[in-house]
């Protein structure tokens, strides 16, 4: 595996779930965190947690990706903190699942402004330091709700919508960076149990059979795949899983 000690990550939606299992399991490689959520609570507890894994404390940025003043104050942080950065997790995005009842106009808003503008503002805003990395990639954690084709499978329209346009970020980016040391990588995960590095699911995921359900520990796998692969080579991967994947199985 390629070496990413000493790399400097931000990693939004980092103060539960999939964002906080990447940055304790990035942490561990020994690299160096931002973590980036809304509620700074809970990316302290993040915090916490990784320092006293690892001796190292992250830093924690609160932002909201649906509110575009926060997303800035968000990039002026880390700007000012930070000469480069090696990589970017666009990890936040805001869920809206099915419903009878008809969403508000601020619901619709938050998931699109969210996944949609937070991202390429975020992105926009930190390109500038990922441009004096040595190593500098974008991943951005997609959906499979947001592939052509792809089943709504209890999700809202606008989540729908949302993650498509984030995949078309993605791939705009990455026809945008040809030619450029910056990769764009799009991952694409199903519905996911989560798990935290240190819990015994975490450490049986391994074990599961092909019926089970994906894990954050997939994403994490899949990120660090394709992170560490070489610089000519940009992915896009889609994880599948008979429960809650591409097209899902009825589990009884």
């Amino acid at each position: 595996m390629v070496e990413l000690d000493g790399r400097t990550v931000v990693i939004t939606g980092a103060g539960r779930g999939l964002g906080a299992a990447l940055a304790t399991s990035l942490a561990e490689t020994g690299c160096n965190i931002v973590l980036c959520g809304r509620t700074l609570a809970a990316l302290e507890k993040v915090a916490d947690g990784i320092a006293e894994a690892t001796g190292r404390r992250p830093a924690c940025i609160a932002v909201d990706l649906a509110e575009s003043a926060s997303v800035r104050r968000a990039v002026e942080a880390i700007v000012g903190a930070h000469e480069h950065i090696d990589l970017l997790i666009n990890n936040g995005a805001m869920w809206l699942e099915a419903r009878d009842e008809p969403h508000t106009a601020e619901e619709v808003l938050g998931v699109i402004n969210s996944a949609v503008t937070g991202t390429f503002l975020l992105s926009q805003g930190l390109l500038p330091l990922l441009r004096r990395s040595a190593n500098p990639d974008i991943v951005t954690i997609g959906s499979v709700s947001g592939l052509p084709n792809g089943l709504l499978d209890g999700v809202s329209v606008p989540f729908y919508a949302a993650k498509r346009g984030q995949t078309a970020i993605a791939e705009g980016l990455r026809q945008m960076l040809a030619g450029t040391p910056v990769r764009s990588i799009i991952l694409h995960p199903p519905d996911l149990d989560d798990i935290q590095p240190g819990e015994p699911a975490w450490v049986e995921a391994p074990g599961r059979v092909k019926s089970a359900r994906a894990t954050n520990r997939d994403v994490v796998e899949a990120v660090l795949f394709a992170i560490t692969r070489p610089r000519n080579i940009s992915l896009s991967i889609v994880l599948d899983a008979d429960d809650g994947g591409v097209f899902p199985a009825q589990i009884p």
